[in-house]
């Protein structure tokens, strides 16, 4: 996939850079850091493969990028202070480096710059796409801690939480060209349609990852999710099936020595493990079904072989 877009990757990274360019040195340091960290870039590599597919040019897809990984990087921001994070992608995250005003402010300038992009783009479908996207990432962000506080676990809410979590944002930077480009509505409900599998498929590999993941390959201490009060997938089976030990582990939030280790044995022995494996697997399948109307080709090839990947991948 990448020598396929490779030159728009390049072009995006400088893209970016530009936008996030302030004559506050602590906004343009913390935008540079996350410019810096790069992360995978799977969403501006779906949108300029997506643009590709339905004929928008260039520019409307780099444009689309732009706006929906600025989104991202702003809701970045402001999750590691509501987590309480201490890295982001292995660096010390912003809030403990600059303070939480300037983390959140930042974050904020990064929103004002979709804003300008979107006035630009002057397509009314995206922006109003963009806006039912940041809504749906802040109820996802919040429905998670209500879920905790009051213990209302169960497959629907987790569902709507990983939706807002990730899938929305992927949905978008695949229908987004679509949508500023005037493709029909079939080629736009179906990216989009990719794009909320792929998404579920994305953030249910991570929550495999972060309790039933190798250490050394992830590059941090498996369990984050249960030390935060956390119901993911793999977990999610004992808490419906009444599992009291389970219970109590979530419930205190894995504090006590031995914990984390006690949940990934009761997630194996009663399979959260290959329930999650499976529900991965069924939403690759959805996810490559929706591609199956638009055009055959190399850039249809490359988002096929995306989610595929959520089948194996290790960090």
């Amino acid at each position: 996939m990448m020598p396929l877009i490779a030159d728009r990757l390049e072009a995006f990274e400088s893209r970016i850079q530009a936008e996030l360019r302030s004559e506050v040195a602590f906004i343009e340091a913390i935008g540079g850091d996350l410019v810096g960290a790069g992360g995978k870039r799977l969403r501006p590599s779906i949108s300029f493969l997506a643009g590709a597919l339905v004929g928008a040019d260039d520019e409307a897809s780099m444009q689309v990028a732009l706006a929906v990984e600025l989104l991202h990087s702003a809701s970045l921001l402001h999750d590691d202070l509501i987590d309480d994070a201490d890295t982001r992608r292995g660096a010390k995250a912003a809030f403990r480096r600059y303070g939480n005003v300037v983390s959140v402010m930042s974050g904020d300038y990064m929103l004002a710059r979709v804003l300008g992009i979107l006035a630009q783009l002057g397509s009314d479908a995206f922006t109003q796409r963009m806006s039912e996207t940041a809504a749906r990432i802040c109820e996802g962000e919040v429905l998670q801690f209500q879920m905790a506080t009051l213990e209302t676990w169960d497959l629907p809410t987790y569902e709507a939480v990983i939706e807002g979590k990730t899938a929305v944002l992927v949905a978008t930077a695949a229908e987004g060209p679509a949508l500023v480009s005037g493709a029909d509505p079939a080629s736009s409900a179906a990216l989009r349609d990719y794009g909320m599998a792929y998404g579920r498929a994305f953030q249910l590999r991570d929550d495999y990852l972060d309790l039933l993941g190798d250490p050394e390959r992830l590059g941090k201490p498996v369990g984050g999710d249960l030390r935060e009060g956390k119901v993911t997938l793999p977990v999610l089976g004992l808490i419906t099936g009444g599992h009291d030990e389970a219970l109590a582990i979530v419930r205190r939030h894995a504090g006590d020595a031995g914990d984390v280790e006690r949940m990934i044995e009761l997630v194996r022995e009663h399979g959260g493990d290959r329930d999650t494996q499976r529900a991965i697997a069924h939403e690759v399948v959805r996810a490559q079904a929706a591609l199956a109307t638009l055009p055959a080709g190399p850039e249809r090839d490359a988002l096929m072989a995306l989610p595929e990947a959520e089948l194996e991948r290790i960090r």
